[in-house]
């Protein structure tokens, strides 16, 4: 099951090199140097740095002389993370109170933003109140906003997710606001990915990267898999309590007041007490704001090329095949009768394996045909998808009373796995050749850009798929003549009339089916153009920005 919390904190490490490795000349427009004089360039580009580096830093603290910077960029990330694990968990919850694939699908477009937020990067980047601070100047305010619109969802967050007069939770209010703390969320990472880089010195600006992924996990763990644990009455009886009750220990109302309150206090802290590295970053800004409207001509320059275009195109097609197992199918488990924390804390022994996936698998990619191994991955992840649908199939008859068994969890978690080596094989060749192709000269906004695109081609396809499930479903209405299950009124009417409605073909095998056939076919004619990219000469990839 591929969510968002596979990717976001890829998308957020990337988007930290959006305008700054991109030299001055370049951002003018200028006319684009040879190879030899681009090394030339670069060479004289990173001595000049460190001669300014040594200039202002004589004595380079270790990691010791900047532990306090680096628990602060941890502490952000983890707080970046509490809003997108929330996010991630309210599909479980309302699944549990039965809306409809539609409304689930209404709901995805909350898990969009850190996939867009190439667009507004620059904006970010280039606008600051100089008194306050660059990054302050958004890091503040977009923080306090997220601590405000957790107190206020604190409050009616309960009413929201109510089923009333039959209506069911009100799914547009709680993608808007769910939205909205992803859309801060995501701007946040800009603020702090920037601020990375200038908090910490040139020996240990690779912790931001450690910072970011550890922060950003370790905070989704706790708006997810610990939240939907603790909110779990079943879950706490069982393992917490010596005396059942009827609620869990935490309720979304409490931990949603907790961590606003959490983020309004440490901005608070942050906003009076750290300032930023000022000398680092007046060597920076001359560089990192030639202009929104440059950035963005850039990009356009980029995309327009032929076979970045073509590449651009295939991405946005490559996952469909895969939409189907990944959006759906933990959906279809919990509809099943597994409990939703079970299923959320099968991700904690994936860590491991997440982590080791990316440096075995970096092995084979590191050569010149890295998307060889996109391509021969991509059949398993296909198969796997159908190994889903099996298993969503098999699901209810292994149910008892007590729960479902031992061996069936172990089945989940084999299942799992073979998805994440599938998916990780898919997603290391990816990046590989984005960093492979990306012109040397704007390195920061080319791979920004393909990785964007990547994970848009990953977006789309799942609320497409979560849309269809409804359609493709066929039910009737037993019990009672004469009536239909073809829409929410009918099967009310049904259950009014003394019967009950069935379902005859769960779109969700239709849809398995279609998405296995289609991704097949992707295979065989676009895979191989895919694989064809990697014959194009280096000079097919630069981007010659004044034609």
């Amino acid at each position: 099951m591929e969510h968002s919390d596979l990717f976001t904190h890829k998308n957020g490490r990337q988007r930290k090199l959006v305008g700054v490795t991109i030299p001055p000349d370049n951002m003018r427009g200028e006319t684009r140097l040879s190879e030899p004089e681009i090394e030339e360039e670069a060479e004289g580009l990173i001595q000049g740095s460190d001669s300014e580096d040594n200039m202002h830093y004589r004595v380079r603290p270790g990691i010791h002389g900047e532990l306090g910077n680096i628990l602060l960029l941890l502490f952000l990330y983890v707080l970046q993370g509490i809003p997108l694990g929330l996010a991630g968990s309210i599909p479980l919850i309302l699944q549990s109170k039965n809306v409809s694939y539609k409304d689930q699908a209404f709901f995805s477009f909350v898990f969009w933003p850190f996939s867009l937020k190439l667009f507004w990067a620059p904006l970010v980047d280039a606008l600051y109140f100089t008194k306050f601070g660059r990054r302050k100047s958004w890091l503040v305010p977009t923080q306090y906003l997220l601590g405000l619109f957790m107190l206020s969802l604190s409050v009616t967050v309960n009413s929201l997710l109510e089923s009333e007069g039959g209506r069911g939770p009100s799914i547009l209010t709680l993608t808007a606001v769910f939205f909205m703390l992803a859309f801060l969320a995501a701007t946040q990472d800009i603020a702090v990915d920037g601020w990375a880089l200038t908090m910490l010195s040139r020996e240990n600006v690779g912790y931001a990267s450690t910072c970011n992924s550890v922060g950003q996990t370790a905070g989704y763990f706790l708006g997810n898999v610990l939240f939907l644990a603790l909110e779990s009455a079943d879950f706490c009886n069982k393992y917490l309590r010596t005396e059942p009750k009827d609620t869990g220990i935490i309720t979304l109302s409490d931990f949603l007041f907790l961590w606003g309150m959490v983020f309004l206090l440490s901005t608070t802290l942050v906003a009076i007490f750290k300032r930023e590295n000022e000398q680092k970053e007046k060597r920076r800004v001359q560089e990192e704001t030639q202009g929104v409207m440059e950035t963005y001509k850039l990009l356009f320059s980029i995309i327009k090329m032929p076979t970045v275009f073509t590449f651009c195109a295939l991405l946005l097609t490559a996952k469909i095949g895969f939409s189907a197992a990944d959006a759906v199918t933990g959906l279809k488990l919990v509809e099943a009768g597994v409990p939703k924390e079970q299923l959320a804390l099968l991700a904690v022994p994936m860590v491991p394996l997440q982590i080791l996936l990316p440096v075995i698998i970096s092995k084979y990619t590191a050569g010149p045909r890295p998307l060889d191994v996109f391509y021969k991955a991509f059949p398993f992840r296909l198969l796997i998808g159908l190994e889903y649908a099996l298993l969503v199939w098999w699901t209810p008859s292994v149910k008892q009373e007590g729960g479902f068994p031992i061996y069936y969890y172990a089945i989940v978690l084999l299942s799992y796995a073979l998805h994440q080596v599938a998916l990780y094989s898919m997603y290391v060749a990816c990046m590989a050749f984005h960093a492979k192709v990306s012109d040397p000269l704007i390195g920061g906004t080319y791979m920004t850009l393909l990785n964007t695109v990547t994970n848009l081609g990953g977006n789309w396809p799942s609320t497409m798929a979560l849309w269809m499930v409804d359609p493709l479903t066929s039910k009737e209405c037993q019990g009672a003549v004469g009536q239909s299950c073809g829409s929410a009124e009918d099967a009310a009417l049904c259950v009014r009339e003394g019967g009950v409605c069935v379902t005859t073909l769960d779109g969700y095998y239709v849809e398995s089916v279609v998405c296995v056939v289609i991704g097949l076919a992707w295979w065989v004619w676009l895979g191989k153009k895919m694989r064809r990219l990697q014959e194009q000469s280096p000079a097919a990839w630069r981007c010659r920005i004044n034609q």
